[in-house]
């Protein structure tokens, strides 16, 4: 049986991903995968070099997405499905393009872990993620910006004389743009995967990519790879070099033998044939190799501990099983980045399937023994020299243009490809894809001028921000106005002039007052040391936003605590550079955006609370909307201000009574921290210290819910 490719719509309980966040993201989320500087000097050359090359700073241009609930009710989902007379993957193409499903036919059995909800959590880079199947992580360290955007995807002509699926897009963190081929060769057991990341450019880029896939955690299941040590890394930003398969007292090739979540990179030798395996207690499961391009392999598991616990049960429906992750990368760990040369690019090709191997051998005490009996068998079912003659056979057709349009991604490429002149056999970025996001843009490539916003206004959403040199050369011409001057700031900002950003954002506030230039100048205050400032503007910021119709009379308190502010010490709002008259300008979309709202009010009431202002905190949270103030993220905002205002019972009746964060960021410890917080407050009595004591108290009396224990490494 020739493969066939099919669409349909497959229905999952689904939590809505809501809009994006309008600010900009001029400060990286919390990165758990950083290691520290003593570390890195421990490590071999060119992973040290690796590690150090080109990190992010902040996930520009993109947005971050972070307007997702835990509310889910069935949806129907865009799907793609492959199938041979051995196999069937089931795509997502809105989705990152993850592989969703991969059964195979004749045992029966589904080789992925599956997740039976759609439960969007913040694991990645630019927050939304959601676990299972097989991703494809591009760009820097972390879960792709991707990861819930829509790719494009067509028919294309496949090596075998069939066809193949091209999923394709232009990453925007580095600028580059990536495919990713998927068929099944007539007859055969295993998904073929051929991917493409090319750099059009003029200059090097740093790279990053991970081929993430879930598979079933059941109590015996084995993860095997070829290698007898490897890189442990464990929330606590260290690294380490460790042997494989026991260390610290236990097997850690066994995702179950831990307590607490990890990440183990094997130490891959140079000759050894790229692959790795998750087999159950009968040997059976999922095989993932590859050509030698690709040579990083790597184990995640969640462990047994109750933080590990409950993130599995966070990200899918209680009672589910819970799944590991093996993965695949161009670089030994996924801390480093691996430079692109200009007009250069990485390919390589990966294979998918079931595998069955002795189970004796696969779980006995001899390493070397199970290894060699993976291996025997993973050569028997896809040779070695057969998955490098499929990927020389693939590699004429990854420039095959493609036939029948299967989803529409972003209009961001076409824009590039518009603005750069670039050709790129294979993936074509139409035109027909630019849209509303872009206009702007392509406004100021053709006429040298970024569209103004109306005179005295304030649009509801200041629109994304291009950041690359090239759009930053072309606003540093273009006329200034209050939203070039703003996007240039950002550009800046991005470009690590923080300088000139400054005086941009101070531009465009003399142009018009807008809590978009405001925000980013609490920002800039923030990061230079002048955190009342930031609070100061920041509550600026939220009484624009209040004051459009829905609540003038707290915009104007809100207005009287930042001057209330200043008298008690805090910096004056404007810096000398910006005493100009500037036109006031409130929100003038006749629907203020929840989300606007929902992202200041959470920045305005953290800053207000770090200068020590929380009866301020507490007014903007009683302004707030009621949709967003019982969000579970602002319930918790809320017992922090009750804290800070000495009210500790008040803040652990809203614990007892309970709440989610639904966008509870991966290793965020706040809602541990700010339980003990209050229990330590109540056990040592108002007005009195918190000594050592106390704590351990607070420990053995109050102990953490359940609920609420989501720590990924000791306490």
């Amino acid at each position: 049986m020739a493969m066939s490719l099919r669409r349909t719509t497959l229905t999952l309980p689904t939590a809505p991903l809501g809009p994006e966040n309008p600010l900009p993201a001029l400060r990286l989320p919390r990165e758990v995968h950083r290691i520290d500087e003593p570390t890195r000097a421990t490590l071999p050359a060119d992973m040290a070099r690796q590690a150090a090359y080109e990190p992010l700073s902040s996930v520009l241009p993109v947005r971050l997405r972070d307007g997702y609930g835990r509310g889910r009710a069935a949806a129907g989902l865009d799907a793609l499905v492959l199938e041979n007379d051995r196999l069937r993957a089931t795509v997502l193409p809105g989705l990152g393009g993850r592989v969703h499903s991969l059964h195979h036919k004749p045992t029966g059995r589904e080789l992925l872990y599956r997740n039976p909800v759609l439960q969007p959590a913040d694991f990645g880079l630019s927050g939304a993620w959601f676990s299972g199947g097989i991703e494809w992580n591009i760009g820097a360290t972390g879960h792709t910006t991707l990861a819930c955007a829509p790719l494009h995807a067509a028919r294309v002509p496949a090596p075998d004389g069939g066809e193949m699926v091209r999923l394709w897009e232009w990453e925007r963190l580095r600028d580059l743009p990536f495919q990713v081929d998927l068929w099944l060769p007539e007859d055969s057991d295993f998904l073929y995967v051929g991917v493409r990341i090319r750099n059009p450019h003029h200059q090097p880029a740093p790279v990053y990519w991970w081929s993430n896939i879930a598979v079933p955690e059941a109590a015996g299941t084995r993860v095997l790879a070829p290698a007898d040590a490897a890189w442990h890394f464990g929330y606590s930003r260290t690294l380490r070099n460790v042997p494989v398969p026991e260390w610290d007292g236990a097997d850690r090739t066994y995702p179950l033998h831990g307590d607490y979540p990890a990440d183990y990179f094997y130490d891959l030798p140079a000759d050894a044939r790229p692959w790795i395996a998750s087999l159950d207690r009968e040997g059976h499961g999922l095989v993932q190799t590859s050509t030698d391009q690709l040579r990083g392999r790597k184990l995640f598991l969640w462990g047994a501990g109750p933080g590990g616990r409950r993130w599995q049960r966070w990200l899918t429906e209680p009672g589910t099983p819970g799944y590991a992750e093996i993965q695949a990368g161009l670089a030994r760990t996924q801390l480093e980045h691996v430079r692109l040369e200009a007009g250069e690019e990485f390919a390589w090709l990966e294979a998918y399937g079931p595998l069955a191997a002795d189970p004796a051998a696969v779980h006995g005490a001899d390493w070397a023994a199970a290894r060699r009996e993976v291996e025997a068998r993973l050569e028997s079912a896809a040779p070695r020299a057969a998955v490098a003659a499929a990927y020389a056979a693939w590699r004429p057709y990854a420039d095959a243009e493609p036939g029948e349009r299967l989803a529409t991604g972003s209009g961001w490429g076409a824009l590039e490809v518009e603005r750069g002149g670039y050709r790129l056999p294979g993936t074509p970025f139409h035109p027909d894809t630019l849209g509303e996001p872009q206009e702007p843009w392509r406004r100021l490539l053709r006429t040298g001028a970024f569209p103004a916003w109306a005179a005295g206004e304030s649009p509801a959403d200041p629109g994304c921000s291009l950041t690359a040199p090239a759009w930053r050369d072309l606003l540093e011409s273009a006329p200034s106005t209050a939203a070039a001057e703003y996007h240039l700031g950002v550009a800046q900002w991005h470009a690590g002039d923080r300088a000139q950003a400054t005086r941009s954002w101070e531009r465009s506030l003399r142009c018009t007052e807008t809590p978009w230039a405001l925000r980013c100048l609490a920002v800039a205050d923030t990061a230079a040391g002048h955190p009342a400032r930031a609070a100061d503007r920041l509550l600026r910021a939220v009484g624009l936003i209040l004051a459009e119709g829905r609540a003038p009379e707290l915009a104007g308190a809100l207005d009287a605590r930042v001057a209330v502010g200043r008298a008690l010490g805090g910096a004056a709002l404007a810096d000398p550079a910006v005493t100009d008259p500037v036109v006031t300008a409130v929100v003038t979309d006749p629907v203020v955006t929840e989300a606007t709202e929902a992202a200041l009010g959470r920045e305005s009431v953290a800053a207000l609370l770090a200068v020590g202002r929380a009866e301020d905190a507490r007014t903007v949270l009683d302004a707030l909307r009621p949709a967003v103030r019982e969000r579970g993220r602002f319930r918790l905002l809320m017992a922090q201000v009750l804290l800070a205002q000495g009210d500790a019972v008040a803040a652990r009746a809203i614990f007892d009574e309970g709440f989610e964060v639904a966008d509870l960021r991966e290793g965020d410890e706040t809602l541990s921290d700010t339980w003990y917080a209050i229990a330590e407050r109540i056990v040592a009595g108002d007005g009195e210290p918190v000594t050592d004591d106390v704590r351990e108290r607070a420990r053995v009396e109050h102990p953490l819910p359940e609920r609420y224990e989501f720590r990924m490494r000791p306490a």
